[in-house]
Formats: structure tokens, C-alpha cells, sequence
């Protein structure tokens, strides 16, 4: 299933343009999409899930129009949005229950089966009874798939979904999302570099609304090979020297000393090594360069 979106652009009433005139086509299998706080990803995919309009443009999921044929969109759609509302004293099993109903699902034999189905594919069997407001925060967000994948959906969207997970659930729901990914199209919504690196065959960028790169990780990261130089600095004086001379693209505190990491074609000496690219020098140099640009405008 293709999601293809063309020309999309909102600004909201308070004159922040949350999208201009953004482009992408997103086939199947897990796609990253990646980039700051108030980027624009969020209002993307409200878009995409039929929650909001943008000002112009056109969203088509294969051959349904999304911003046309809601209902029908939401037939086939799994959403996890970065913050889900239920009904706290609710377990799990009749949470999804009901929430099955909505969704269409009339046959109780049928809503029974996927229901726990479901509880046991995000490992809620042994915790179904309980009422969510018991649950911590990853067992909340394997709950939230769960409804997600209610009525097998062809189309999930999932926004910041590891945003406050401690390492071993975000490993846990990382797990699940990938095994997921094999039989939907999932398009994850993030600013971890990470969990896009360890899932997404695709990605893209965006930033101030604006669409700044889209592609493999893998041809991203091998067009930086030989580019990207480090260097240790101890003071913040050189780390601001450093700055006006060179490409910075970020910098880390490593051991109270800045380790600076910049883009250069070819060798700029000075006591710089070079450095085996990461998808994290892919996401920064994107956004130095949507920066620069906009410094010269």
C-alpha cells in the first residue's frame, strides 16, 4: 500500500506554518520519519490520520483519498498518537473489546479471538485484567499498538511512540514495531535517531515543515563516507573557533571535553581524524544545511 502526499502545507491561526508545500511517497514496510520538536511530523500525520486539514495539498492512500474519504481511510488506519486517552479503570481485554466494536468488528466470536490475539502478540496476557491507569509508560504504549492493530489494519502510524520509555521497554516495543513492520506498512514518527537506525529500510527528514532529505539510511550514510572529521577540543573558546572556521555539525560532551564533529569534502588537517559516518551526522548535517540556507535568505 502507497501513501502518496503532494504539495501539503498548514499554517495554524496563530501564523506558525507547520507544513510548506511538503512531498513524499511512502511504499511499504517501516518508514522513519524524523526530525525536531515542532518540525511539523505531528501535523503530518494528524493529517494523514483524518484528525485535521491541511490549507492545500493531496494525501491518497493508494487509490482512497484521504482527506475526502475519511471514513473509509479509517477503515483501513492503525493510529498511535504521542498521547492516547482511555478510560483508566478499564482493563486491557474490555478496553479493546470495546474499542473492537467501534471499529466495526460485529461478530463477538470474531472480536474475542483478536482481542486476545492482540493481548498476547504485545505480551498483555498475564496483565489483561488489570485497569490501564496501573499500567507504566511502555506497558501503556504496547497497549496503544494493540488498539492500533485492531481490525488489521494496512496503514499505522505511530508518533513518538519511545518518547519516555526506559532502555528495556524501549527495546521491547522497538521489537514489537519491527515484527509489525514485516506484514503493514508502519510509518514512525520521531526525533530518536536511533529507533529510526535500528528499523526503518526508509526515512525522511523534515524540519520547519520542509521535507530536507528522503531515502535509504544506508545510501544517506555512504554518501557522508570520508566526510565527516572529529576532533577533541577542551575549552569552550576553542569550541567557538572552531565554529567560525569549520562545518559544525554537532558536538558531544565526552568526559567534560567537547568532541566536535564537523563536514568537510576534503581533509581540513588542524588535528582532525576522520570518523566512520552515523545516521545522527545524516539528521544534524540536514539540518545545518536547511539552517545555512535560511541564514543567506
Amino acid at each position: 500500500m502507497a501513501l502518496k502526499i503532494t504539495g501539503l502545507s498548514k499554517t495554524y491561526p496563530n501564523g506558525v506554518k507547520a507544513l510548506k508545500n511538503l512531498s513524499l511517497t511512502i511504499g511499504n514496510n517501516m518508514f522513519g520519519l524524523l526530525g525536531p520538536n515542532g518540525a511539523g511530523k505531528s501535523t503530518l500525520m494528524r493529517t494523514v490520520a483524518t484528525l485535521q486539514d491541511p490549507d492545500t495539498g493531496e494525501v491518497w492512500l493508494d487509490d482512497l483519498n484521504v482527506l475526502k474519504d475519511k471514513n473509509g481511510v479509517r477503515k483501513v488506519l492503525g493510529y498511535l498518537p504521542q498521547e492516547f486517552g482511555v478510560y483508566p479503570k478499564m482493563s486491557a481485554i474490555d478496553m479493546l473489546e470495546h474499542l473492537a466494536v467501534m471499529k466495526g468488528v460485529a461478530s463477538r466470536g470474531e472480536r474475542k479471538e483478536m482481542v486476545e490475539a492482540l493481548l498476547q502478540q504485545t505480551n498483555l496476557w498475564d496483565v489483561r485484567k488489570k485497569a490501564l491507569s496501573t499500567y507504566s509508560g511502555g506497558m501503556k504504549q504496547r497497549f496503544g499498538i494493540a488498539q492500533a492493530l485492531l481490525a488489521n489494519p494496512k496503514l499505522i502510524i505511530v508518533d513518538e511512540p519511545t518518547a519516555g520509555l526506559d532502555p528495556a521497554e524501549r527495546n521491547r516495543f522497538l521489537n514489537l514495531l519491527s515484527a509489525i513492520g514485516r506484514n503493514v506498512t508502519v510509518i514512525l514518527s520521531t526525533h530518536i535517531v536511533e529507533d529510526v537506525r535500528e528499523l526503518c529500510p526508509r526515512m525522511a527528514i523534515i524540519s520547519n515543515g520542509e521535507l530536507l532529505m528522503e531515502g535509504a539510511p544506508s545510501d544517506a550514510l555512504e554518501a557522508l563516507q570520508a566526510k565527516i572529521w572529529t576532533k577533541v577540543v577542551a575549552s569552550d573558546a576553542d569550541l567557538q573557533a572552531l565554529a567560525s572556521q569549520f562545518n559544525v555539525i554537532s558536538t558531544h560532551l565526552v568526559g567534560g571535553l567537547h568532541e566536535v564533529r564537523i563536514f568537510s569534502e576534503d581533509n581540513p588537517g588542524d588535528g582532525f581524524k576522520p570518523i566512520s559516518a552515523g545516521l545522527e551526522d545524516v539528521y544534524f548535517l540536514s539540518l545545518f544545511k536547511q539552517q545555512a540556507a535560511a541564514a543567506r535568505n
